[in-house]
């Protein structure tokens, strides 16, 4: 299957940032350790630059605020004592922000509590989009433009119309100046869209992004993929080179990541760049994937595979045809497979711990194995010593004599 550029549609750009839903929320807490609570929850729900709604309440915790705590925010047991619990405050918070983005200042504390707080609730947790201003500051901010990324210096760098004093409800409103500053100087960057703004934190560059329509039509099936370049030679004869190849249990996913945040490697990133093009194979079992990879990559030689490029290194272990089999360690698989004999997998001893299938050449399964004890009695860097071994693991004992 072939995926090749194609014109991208408007479900491709992503949700455009005047369109997107925001809820932009602080917690106010007992503490920051695994038993603290929530005492407070404050939310605005904003969009195309507009306020839509507000959210907030106080949530008496199972245990005595401490004084510290107390003075910091001014929340005292006695305000609390009415207030409801989280099994209330909490659901009634999720529905307000239901579809929503969520942002926060420090968002993996209070989105971590509020995950927390559902878990322990037993309500699903939905993995909203997270945006976390303290993030999306460092990246956008010159160096040295503040101080520090405190709410309060933000909230005074943008001219925020609130004063952040700790309070749930005050925060979040101070956040929300904060954020549509950050999104004034983000959108000078190219960030048009919710997908643009996540991608953001890593600096994905809008070219990469924009061949993740590559994958749309993938399918999510087992096989083989690889990446090429349309070109041509010194004589100038049109010509296509093989850049990458690999393997995966998902195509789509797997190719879908190569033009996201996750993938970090700067030669891939360069190959991304160079491809005009990506190309699969769907197999039936990963263990065929793996096999078409290696035979791929020892006849492509893509340059930017680093792994499995030299095939000499891999030991195939072949199960050869003789009255009393024997296991023979082979450095080619058309040695392996000459005689007919079957074979496993390559060894690897620091990788390999589940279950191998031995196969013939044509790959239908046979028997299975475990690779795993094999490939600590072969070790690779000694060829002499894994026939050796290989032979000695399979010798049949000898026949009582008559």
């Amino acid at each position: 299957m072939t995926a090749r550029p194609t014109q991208p549609s408007f479900d491709d750009l992503g949700t455009h940032l005047r369109a997107a839903m925001f809820c932009i929320v602080d917690l106010e807490t007992t503490g920051a350790g695994p038993e603290a609570e929530i005492t407070e929850i404050g939310a605005v729900k904003v969009c195309g630059g507009e306020v839509v709604g507000e959210f907030q309440t106080l949530v008496r915790p199972s245990f005595a605020i401490p004084p510290m705590i107390q003075v910091l925010t001014g929340i005292t047991d006695a305000m609390v004592a009415s207030a409801p619990s989280l099994a209330v405050a909490l659901p009634s918070f999720l529905d307000f922000a239901a579809e929503a983005v969520l942002v926060a200042h420090n968002a993996p504390f209070d989105i971590g509590f509020l995950r927390r707080g559902a878990e322990a609730l037993g309500i699903e947790w939905r993995r909203p989009v997270v945006i976390d201003t303290v993030a999306l500051a460092r990246q956008a901010l010159l160096q040295g433009e503040v101080r520090n990324c405190k709410l309060g210096t933000l909230a005074a760098h943008f001219r925020s119309a609130t004063q952040p004093d700790h309070r749930a409800l005050s925060d979040a409103r101070a956040t929300v100046d904060v954020l549509h500053g950050l999104l004034e100087r983000v959108g000078n960057l190219g960030v048009d869209t919710v997908e643009d703004l996540r991608e953001f934190f890593t600096q994905v560059s809008p070219e990469r992004r924009a061949k993740r329509t590559w994958a749309k039509n993938l399918p999510e099936a087992p096989g083989v993929y690889w990446f090429e370049h349309d070109g041509h030679d010194a004589d100038g004869r049109q010509r296509t080179e093989v850049l990458y190849v690999g393997k995966s249990r998902n195509l789509k996913r797997r190719v879908a990541s190569y033009f996201s945040a996750t993938e970090q490697r700067r030669r891939i990133h360069e190959m991304v760049a160079v491809a005009t093009g990506v190309k699969t194979l769907v197999c039936a079992t990963d263990l065929e994937a793996e096999v078409r990879e290696l035979r791929m990559i020892d006849g492509q030689r893509p340059r930017y595979n680093r792994r499995s490029r030299n095939q000499r290194r891999l030991v195939w272990l072949k199960l050869t045809k003789e009255a009393f089999p024997r296991l023979s360690a082979v450095r080619r698989l058309a040695t392996a497979t000459s005689c007919g004999g079957r074979f496993a997998t390559p060894a690897r001893p620091r990788k390999s711990r589940g279950r191998c299938a031995m196969r013939s050449r044509s790959g239908s399964a046979r028997t299975s194995c475990q690779p795993a004890p094999l490939a600590r009695r072969v070790p690779l860097p000694s060829w002499a010593a894994a026939r050796r071994r290989a032979n000695s693991a399979m010798r049949p004992t000898a026949m009582a004599r008559g």
